[in-house]
């Protein structure tokens, strides 16, 4: 019998979702079974390579499943289970949900539960503990998702543009803006300052408009500094993104900031979002701080 009638044939996709106790998984797998995913739901990290051979079975009907694995205690078998995953699967992609401590500490609180890393400690002190546990499996991840400030129609929202599109096998680019009073954001690859601008905030007639209406724009590019900035700024991302690509990254995300997140960031954002669409790329536009 030759080697290639005895290969085991192998699922064409997997998402293994993951992330801090809290953060929305269960959310996210649900989102996934909507959009035609196969979910398994709490799966032991220890279990995915009996999965894996379950779907690949010669009668296995399922060829797009979701793996929705916890860390706390399994945070040590999540990397090498998902690298052995990676070596017989055709495709791959981990994603990671994160929220900052304050937000998971009133969801516990709301819900009554016990976080799994909270024994002998109090909940914030758990969720921190876990953070670090799993921040190694976060540098793997494909991308992560803040669930800080996302409703559940926002997180479909989020999650359904990442993965609702099967054919695109390209690199997936989100352009954001935010307000560094509000926090840098958890889940970008890239951040960019916009604060070195002049601040249309203290130009009353535009200071209750946004970067995404004309004046505010107008005045934002239209300083010598920014187009400045942007001439550096898109041979940034030429240089950038075919490399990110040529490395296997399925998703990147680039942010700018100001200090509010209202004019400054969303109006350059808007400029980037639009060459890149020039170039014939189609970036997802995300202004995390506009209404605030």
């Amino acid at each position: 019998m030759s080697v290639h009638a005895t290969r085991v044939r192998v699922v064409s996709e997997f998402i293994v979702v993951t992330g801090l106790s809290g953060a929305g998984r269960s959310g996210a797998a649900d989102i996934l079974e909507d959009l035609g995913w196969f979910v398994i739901d709490n799966l032991p990290p220890s279990l995915i390579d009996s999965v894996a051979d379950l779907s690949s079975a010669a009668d296995a009907a399922v060829e797009r499943v979701v793996l929705v694995v916890g860390g706390g205690p399994y945070h040590q078998e999540v990397l090498p289970a998902v690298e052995r995953l990676r070596r017989r699967a055709d495709r791959v992609r981990v994603l990671f949900l994160d929220a900052s401590t304050d937000v998971l500490v009133r969801r516990y609180e709301s819900t009554r539960r016990r976080h799994p890393l909270a024994t002998g400690r109090t909940v914030a002190e758990g969720i921190e503990a876990e953070r670090v546990l799993l921040e190694p499996v976060k540098a793997l991840a494909d991308v992560v998702v803040d669930t800080s400030e996302l409703n559940i129609h926002q997180l479909r929202d989020r999650v359904g543009g990442l993965f609702a599109a099967e054919d695109d096998e390209g690199l997936q680019i989100t352009v954001s803006s935010f307000g560094y009073k509000h926090g840098l954001p958890l889940d970008t690859d890239i951040v960019l300052d916009c604060r070195f601008l002049p601040n249309p905030y203290w130009v009353e007639e535009l200071r209750q408009l946004t970067g995404r209406d004309e004046p505010v724009r107008d005045y934002v590019l239209g300083q010598p500094d920014a187009q400045a900035f942007l001439d550096h700024v898109e041979p940034l991302l030429d240089l950038l993104l075919p490399a990110y690509e040529a490395e296997g990254k399925a998703y990147l995300s680039v942010a700018f900031g100001c200090t509010g997140g209202r004019h400054r960031s969303v109006a350059v954002a808007e400029r980037v979002a639009e060459w890149l669409r020039e170039e014939g790329l189609d970036p997802r536009v995300v202004h995390r701080d506009v209404g605030r």
